[in-house]
């Protein structure tokens, strides 16, 4: 059985639950300003901490409703009698149609298996990249930016789909039976930009199971929100699915199966850390990048990872922003199918024994000097500069990149600290020398 956090702590946008901020919303007033009658109480952001999955809730792969309870009919109830969804919570965003995925012509393919965990965690990647809503453009994983190519994405399909056809991957089940993972979905067949929307179900709010966390692509961007069970309006004609090609997760310690489908570029990059980043250096070292790895390769991205991906796509002609050592979906794809050119004077397919600086393969720079300490004003909350960049970027280097979700970047932030705490602590140091905040001495064994 997969465990799912008991807690999930979010900003809600109706962040105010006092019974006069619930009845200025239901009223639909608190959309107008004070002066016309609105609600003058703006409460401001207030974190709340909220029960994600009840206990039990979270059901295995083999426990969806029998064939025969496919035709259930379960109304779903919305909040109170008449209520409309406050201003900003209806997304009334229109969809595209099937579509393969963005720079493929694959579409259709096998059903993959994936986890619950799997599931909430790719969503959770749009959520935190704060991807814009927009049904025609593509993420950089190949997904249309509307919510069924979100939800494409989370199941890991192999093409966009939409909102008429997403059941098809889908088997229904009760709202008893949801758990994270799984998709609340509406379909109108007769205005199909008129009310369809999908949402992934994250987990109930509290017992009562009248509201729950919603992960969804809405304007302007995709967002994670305890939603109305089962939306803010058309609740009743929401109908629960799951995912056919749920699976068990594996043993404590397993490797995740990695696709071949191009992953997107925030699996690679400084502070990734993941089985793709393993691939790409094997697939690399395949086609005559081994001199770069004198290690490995590994699931942690580094300098090796780099350039011996640049060395690959300058061996194929490209230039400019398309040899920039980050692989893309053409990248990933020439070197999972074996197309192209093998990096020159590398031992891959086609080549031999060779080291950096033969040509085409770009020679290992010489160590920097350690950088000159600029001071612990740089590194206080609220600061942005190119010396918390660097620092980051070293420590990512030392291995210490792990507090990174996204970045490193010039804005100091919690995982900055946290990793130099880290650092301090691995060289034996405690209490105030291990705070978190570089000095001289951590900015010198950090560099030298």
């Amino acid at each position: 059985m997969e465990a799912a956090p008991a807690f999930e702590e979010f900003r809600p946008a109706s962040d105010c639950a006092c019974p006069g901020c619930v009845h200025w919303r239901r009223s639909g007033t608190h959309a107008l300003p004070p002066g016309r009658g609105g609600h003058p109480g703006a409460h401001g952001a207030r974190r709340a901490l909220v029960l994600a999955a009840a206990a039990g809730s979270v059901l295995g792969p083999g426990q969806a409703l029998p064939a025969a309870a496919a035709p259930v009919q379960e109304s779903f109830s919305q909040v109170g009698a008449g209520v409309s969804a406050p201003k900003g919570d209806d997304p009334g965003t229109p969809q595209g149609r099937q579509s393969p995925l963005h720079g493929t012509s694959a579409h259709g393919a096998r059903l993959r298996t994936t986890t619950r965990a799997e599931i909430i965690a790719r969503a959770r990647q749009w959520v935190n990249a704060r991807v814009p809503y927009n049904l025609r453009s593509f993420w950089s994983d190949g997904y249309r930016q509307d919510c069924s190519g979100f939800v494409s994405m989370a199941w890991d399909l192999g093409g966009n789909e939409w909102t008429g056809t997403l059941d098809q991957y889908g088997t229904r089940i009760s709202k008893a039976a949801l758990a994270p993972g799984d998709i609340l979905l509406f379909h109108n067949p007769a205005n199909p930009e008129r009310g369809s929307h999908v949402t992934i179900f994250g987990g109930w709010t509290d017992s009562t199971r009248t509201s729950y966390l919603a992960y969804e692509q809405a304007r302007p961007y995709t967002r994670k929100k305890a939603t109305p069970y089962a939306y803010w309006k058309d609740a009743d004609r929401y109908r629960a699915y799951r995912y056919k090609g749920l699976r068990a997760p594996g043993p404590a310690g397993a490797a995740p199966a990695v696709s071949a489908r191009y992953p997107g570029a925030r699996s690679f990059g400084p502070g990734a850390h993941n089985a793709y980043v393993t691939r790409l250096g094997r697939l690399l070292v395949a086609r005559g990048g081994a001199p770069f790895y004198r290690s490995g390769p590994g699931p942690r991205w580094g300098d090796a990872d780099r350039r011996a991906t640049r060395a690959f796509q300058l061996a194929q002609g490209w230039r400019g922003t398309d040899a920039d050592g980050i692989p893309g979906p053409l990248t990933w794809s020439y070197l999972v199918t074996g197309k192209g050119r093998d990096i020159p004077g590398g031992r891959g397919a086609g080549g031999g024994q060779g080291a950096p600086g033969a040509p085409g393969v770009p020679a290992a720079p010489a160590a920097p000097a350690v950088p000159v300490f600029p001071g612990k004003v740089h590194f206080r909350p609220g600061q942005s500069n190119a010396y918390v960049e660097l620092l980051g970027r070293q420590l990512v280097r030392k291995g210490f990149g792990k507090y990174y979700a996204v970045g490193p970047g010039p804005r100091w932030g919690e995982a900055d600290r946290r990793a130099v705490e880290a650092f301090q602590r691995a060289q034996g140091w405690r209490g105030g020398a291990a705070d978190g905040v570089p000095g001289p001495e951590t900015w010198r064994r950090l560099f030298r």
